[in-house]
């Protein structure tokens, strides 16, 4: 599942990055805490891995 915007894909390398000890948990906010709670590392990385090119700046509230 690729990430809708570019704030979820960096919300997602956070929660990432946690989750691989490369940052405490802590340091979370947000998004990045709640995914870090609800995803699998799997799930994450999916997210993270997406290519920021033509991804709007934040998901418009439909």
């Amino acid at each position: 599942m690729p990430a809708t915007s570019k704030a979820q894909q960096r919300a997602a390398g956070a929660a990432l990055a946690a989750k691989r000890g490369e940052i405490k948990k802590s340091e979370l906010i947000g998004a990045s805490k709640q995914m870090y709670q609800t995803m699998t590392e799997k799930e994450l990385e999916e997210l993270a891995e997406t290519k920021l090119d033509g991804l709007p700046e934040k998901k418009s509230e439909d």
